[in-house]
């Protein structure tokens, strides 16, 4: 069976990303509803059960699927800004130490880049920078540092939980760069080492990042280690620093040393 309807061309992330949101608001969906909703064939619709089931997104049962309990959903940046705000502000000013004049930087989405940015603006010997972002409050955030930082947005579809801007343009203008250095956050970085995301439109335009970069830097507090969410980024390896700290941080070295990233520790009391 081929599906030909003009809803069969959406990607599969971003279809996959839809089911999931409407098994977790749902409680429960058919196939043959979802294969409706979808206009996709129900063995489409079964393989991508098969694939949400296996990133913990949702659980199969007989015709469908249910929702986990306790399943992660995507908070807004500025309620996730609040959450351990004190450690976040701590790895903004680490990260923002680590990056140098006359630098091209891709600056990702998220409450904890966010802080990142913020640090930048502060550092006011730094000179010569162009940051490139796909999020509009990064670029807010940067703006009083113009002209001694280029502030650069990617183009997109604008997602208003993150105000990010997301595929199709985001990665039609990644595809032409290549800069020094991409600082990206996450929701998870796994025993494993594997880096994930809650939004998979988001986590396509990270893997876009990382592929148009010299150097990567990951920012990420400890709340996010042991968590494993839909979107694949990447692996740990893929990332030269992985900058965190809160409480718990320490259970990112292993993963981070098996992987020869090298592990950067915040202290928030420092201030």
């Amino acid at each position: 069976m081929t599906d030909s309807s003009p809803q069969s061309v959406v990607p599969v992330a971003a279809r996959r990303e839809r089911i999931a949101a409407l098994v977790a608001e749902e409680g429960f969906v058919r196939v043959g509803d979802a294969s409706e909703v979808f206009a996709v064939s129900e063995v489409t619709v079964r393989s991508d059960l098969r694939a949400l089931e296996q990133a913990g997104a949702v659980r199969r049962v007989h015709g469908g699927a249910m929702a986990v309990a306790g399943a992660g959903r995507e908070s807004p940046v500025e309620a996730t800004t609040e959450t351990h705000a004190a450690v976040k502000r701590a790895i903004g000013r680490r990260a923002a130490a680590l990056v140098t004049s006359g630098s091209s930087i891709l600056l990702d989405v998220g409450s904890t880049t966010l802080a990142v940015a913020r640090a930048i603006v502060a550092r006011t010997e730094l000179v010569d920078l162009v940051v490139i972002t796909n999020g509009l409050s990064i670029a807010l955030a940067l703006e009083p540092a113009i002209p001694r930082i280029t502030v650069v947005v990617t183009g997109g579809t604008l997602r208003p939980l993150q105000h990010s801007l997301v595929n199709p343009l985001a990665g039609q203008t990644l595809a032409g760069l290549h800069v020094d250095l991409a600082i990206l956050g996450c929701n998870g970085v796994d025993a494993d080492g594997r880096v994930t995301n809650l939004n998979l439109a988001e986590a396509e335009v990270k893997r876009g990042m990382l592929a148009a970069s010299e150097t990567r830097m990951l920012v990420a507090d400890a709340s996010k280690s042991g968590q494993r969410h839909l979107g694949l980024i990447g692996e740990l390896g893929d990332f030269a620093t992985l900058v965190t700290g809160g409480a718990g941080a320490e259970s990112l070295r292993a993963p981070a040393h098996d992987a020869g990233c090298r592990l950067v520790i915040a202290d928030a009391a420092l201030g």
